[in-house]
């Protein structure tokens, strides 16, 4: 088993049963409906945690393939364990968003709820998500205003660098997530 804080930088975000509920019975359908998020996909959750998102992802979605990385080896346990009591399998990885150990061009859509905005080289991060998806791909990602709403103060208003990842054009924005096409 990997350690619990497997890079400098690492820090878990606590368990909030609450938050977790709302995140799968308001937030996910929400995205899935304004985003308008076709089912059948290959997706892949960048930083899935607990696995919270990928019930709801699986029943909404029922995507071909489904994927979750991390890089807390505990919380993927978790992870599986949810995905096995709600009857959903998904690839889970022990990874770090910036070295995915995923084939390149393998995914229509990569989900971000925030990950991104909390590692020491986002920049890294947002690479691999454009190495991994497929041309016509998109990635999904909270927008900062949802950051400061969910973390005012961990998030402290930092912005993601887009203009390292200009293949990752803006494609449509609903309310606390910004949609982007791989060209």
């Amino acid at each position: 088993m990997l350690p619990r804080s497997p890079t400098p930088d690492y820090r878990p975000f606590p368990d909030v049963p609450r938050r977790n509920a709302l995140q799968a019975r308001v937030e996910v359908p929400a995205l899935v409906h304004l985003l308008r998020l076709r089912p059948a996909a290959h997706i892949l959750e960048i930083g899935c945690g607990r696995g919270v998102a990928l019930p709801p992802l699986a029943a909404l979605l029922r995507p071909r393939r489904l994927v979750g990385i991390d890089v807390d080896a505990h919380l993927l346990a978790l992870a599986a364990e949810r995905g096995r009591v709600h009857g959903v399998y998904a690839e889970l990885h022990c990874a770090d968003a910036r070295a995915l150990p995923l084939e390149s061009n393998a995914f229509d859509l990569v989900l971000d709820f925030g990950t991104c905005y909390h590692i020491a080289d986002p920049t890294g991060a947002l690479r691999e998500i454009v190495r991994v998806l497929r041309p016509g791909g998109r990635f999904i990602s909270e927008t900062v205003t949802s950051q400061l709403l969910s973390h005012p103060f961990r998030t402290r208003g930092r912005r993601l660098p887009w203009a390292a990842v200009p293949e990752l054009r803006v494609e449509r924005q609903a309310v606390l997530w910004k949609s982007r096409r791989k060209t």
